[in-house]
């Protein structure tokens, strides 16, 4: 019998695998390199009871109906709604910078000259990225978009891309803007929280089912040949230059360490996740308890550094979008197209960052794009009978 095979148990594999299985009926064989599933947002509970989050703080976030609805099936939410601070000139106070911020490191009488020349330009709660912002003819507007983009953006964006902010594409400086609001949010999507049970476990339900058989420590290079042989059509999530052997050029993409650590005190900061843009190499402190209020004597924290990717030394995180690397996966994609019955998606089969809720929406469309005629012979025959 002719099979599926999705390379990659992240949210990307997971969803088209699960829709695959469940609405169409067709065996999955599901691979992936590593020794648990999950990809990126894998986590476990430790032996403190605290639920880690091992490759940094996920946070479900989506404003689409569609999304909300079908990862529901697999695990509740909790009603967590993300908060970033940042230390600036010594100072705690929220990010993305914005008018709560002005009276946190301003004197009173300065802040509020900002905010009218800012409701003056700007509607409420509108998001204005950093380097836009810049372009402010008036004195003052020009100090401000001078001060948050030293202060906050500059040695940050160093430290995590290892550029500045004028070589990062567009779509990346976009994510972290000024917001003329008192939304001290990180996210304003509709849907926002955690699973109570975890990525890890939501992921295993979306996986089980009869249809669907997931194998562990399996490198796609090197599958049996004879598993291979039933494979009517394979969905790759790994990185699509690796894929063919990097014959066209190697995509870059930055990396991150997670150093744990852990004390013996209830929790090491007031917030999930503090940013240090000026200070330290590491980018920002995690603190995993604040996610799912998890109660224990001791804290787990974990101190995020970037650095480039290197293949065998570490993971690939996020890719690095420019007209260069652009122009290199456009190359990719038409050497797919001419390949039979494979099909790339997910952060590095599609080279682009993506929210976990992205991800999954992508894997929805695609499956959708693809079986649409199937699924309405499917359902023209339930309505016949």
């Amino acid at each position: 019998m002719d099979k599926i095979l999705v390379v990659g148990a992240g949210f990307s594999g997971a969803t088209i695998a699960n829709l695959i299985a469940e609405r169409l009926n067709k065996k999955v064989i599901v691979i992936d390199k590593n020794e648990h599933i999950a990809g990126n947002c894998f986590d476990y509970r430790d032996e403190n009871g605290i639920m880690i989050h091992k490759y940094g703080s996920h946070i479900f976030h989506t404003s689409s109906e569609k999304v909300w609805q079908y990862i529901n099936q697999f695990s509740s939410f909790n009603q967590y709604m993300h908060k970033v601070y940042a230390y600036i000139d010594g100072i705690e106070t929220t990010i993305p910078f914005n008018l709560n911020t002005l009276y946190d490191v301003f004197p009173d009488s300065l802040a509020q000259r900002l905010e009218k020349k800012l409701l003056d330009k700007f509607q409420y709660n509108t998001k204005v990225p950093i380097l836009e912002f810049q372009k402010q003819d008036d004195k003052d507007l020009k100090f401000l978009a001078d001060y948050v983009y030293e202060k906050v953006f500059l040695h940050y964006t160093i430290k995590q891309w290892g550029v500045t902010p004028k070589d990062v594409d567009g779509l990346v400086t976009a994510r972290v803007p000024v917001f003329i609001s008192k939304d001290n949010r990180y996210f304003q999507d509709k849907y926002q929280g955690i699973p109570t049970i975890g990525y890890t476990e939501l992921i295993t339900k979306m996986l089980t089912h009869p249809n669907i058989s997931v194998c562990k420590k399996t490198n796609f290079k090197t599958m049996d040949k004879r598993i291979m042989k039933d494979i009517q059509t394979t969905f790759y999530t790994g990185s699509i230059d690796e894929y063919f052997d990097y014959i066209l050029g190697k995509l870059p993409y930055r990396s991150v360490e997670f150093k744990l650590e852990e004390y013996g005190r209830e929790f090491y900061q007031n917030n999930s996740v503090i940013n240090y843009p000026c200070n330290y190499d590491f980018t920002r402190i995690h603190e995993y308890k604040h996610y799912l209020k998890d109660k224990s004597q001791k804290t787990v924290i974990a101190k995020e550094y970037s650095e480039n990717f290197k293949i065998g030394e570490n993971e690939r995180f996020y890719p690095i979008p420019n007209e260069k690397t652009k122009q290199l996966y456009s190359k990719y994609l038409e050497l797919a197209s001419k390949s039979k019955n494979i099909y790339f998606l997910g952060r590095l089969g599609d080279y682009k960052y993506y929210d976990m809720d992205k991800a999954i929406l992508r894997a929805m469309e695609l499956f959708e794009q693809l079986y649409q005629n199937h699924m309405q012979t499917l359902t023209q025959g339930v309505l016949n009978d």
